[in-house]
């Protein structure tokens, strides 16, 4: 028999429904995969939304990622727990190829999207790298600098800051 747990009060933060969701991304669709997902849609069917674009992305969080996209998030999902530096193979949106070294720091979703959020070495600046561009991931052993994720979510309303 199962045992029934009731939701607390709190709800989860949004660093801790993208961290569930790329956990999640990584089991692929085997049966544990698939009852996790269920749990994470239960999780967010309490939250009461009245916006487009988060409703799309908590439906991208519990959708499985392509297993081509899920071994490139696995690559880059280990590189950010060991502080290392990724190269990545990354096609724009007008179809350019390019190779950049990048210190990744957090995946995140977007709408639709799944994104690798990073300094690119070659912008010297923060990015954010669609997965479904991304053509490769090569782990590199170059130590990255450690990073915050709240500081560089690019999709997030930055507050002005005032002057003294």
């Amino acid at each position: 028999m199962a045992t029934v747990v009731k939701p607390s009060s709190q709800l989860l933060t949004t660093a801790e429904i993208a961290a569930l969701a790329l956990s999640l991304a990584h089991l692929g669709t085997g049966p544990q995969a698939v009852t996790a997902r269920r749990g994470l849609r239960l999780a967010l069917e309490h939250l009461e939304i009245d916006d487009d674009v988060i409703t799309s992305t908590l439906a991208t969080l519990t959708d499985p990622l392509p297993a081509d996209v899920a071994a490139r998030a696995r690559v880059a999902a280990d590189a950010i727990t060991s502080r290392l530096v990724v190269r990545l193979h990354y096609r724009d949106a007008a179809g350019h190829v390019t190779s950049r070294d990048v210190e990744p720091v957090t995946c995140l979703v977007h709408r639709e999207y799944w994104y690798l959020v990073g300094i690119c070495r070659m912008r010297r600046a923060i990015r954010a790298f669609r997965f479904d561009r991304i053509i490769a991931v090569e782990p590199t052993l170059t130590p990255s600098r450690p990073h915050l994720a709240d500081r560089f979510l690019p999709f997030q309303r930055r507050k002005r800051s005032r002057a003294a």
